[in-house]
């Protein structure tokens, strides 16, 4: 018998990091059963000083710009400044600007992605909990290290460094 055919061997924190991803997976089977189109908007959050905020989740590997699905009978806007709070105090100095919608076929055939640049400010720090393992503004020259790519796509196109896309 193998190490991965022994799950007795592997450490809870891997376990449970495979079941967070199962959990994950399950959802958006879920959605993309239960609804059309599945919507959901990010934002490229900037402070005062121009750095930009983002999250690390407890369930998925890496640093990313905050954000969540559009629920039903939920207005994109209105999503946006739901997930900023949740995820991580924010509140917007400014209005919203569009900057692409994004089809994410990673996560189904039927994934959107509404990136918004935002001026934002942060009500409180954030603490960690079941979702948000850390967030924080950094500065766009030194990104976590772990920043996933398409977070670093984003903020290239943002910054003019590449060419806006269509896929997230």
């Amino acid at each position: 018998m193998t190490p991965a055919d022994d799950r007795s061997a592997r450490p809870d924190g891997e376990r449970l990091r495979w079941g967070k991803r199962f959990l994950v997976r399950l959802l958006h089977v879920y959605f993309a059963m239960s609804r059309g189109m599945t919507l959901g908007v990010r934002a490229a959050c900037f402070d005062a000083e121009g750095r930009v905020f983002l999250v690390r989740h407890t369930y998925v590997p890496g640093w990313h710009l905050p954000g969540g699905g559009v629920e039903r009978g939920e207005t994109a806007l209105a999503a946006l400044v739901k997930e900023l709070r949740e995820e991580g105090n924010l509140e917007m100095t400014g209005p919203p600007s569009l900057v692409q919608v994004y089809f994410n076929g990673r996560i189904s055939g039927r994934d959107h992605v509404l990136l918004y640049r935002v001026d934002a400010a942060q009500t409180a720090p954030r603490g960690a909990d079941r979702e948000i393992a850390e967030c924080g503004f950094f500065d766009l020259a030194h990104l976590p290290e772990t920043t996933t790519e398409a977070t670093r796509r984003r903020l290239a196109e943002l910054t003019g460094e590449a060419e806006l896309s269509t896929y997230w």
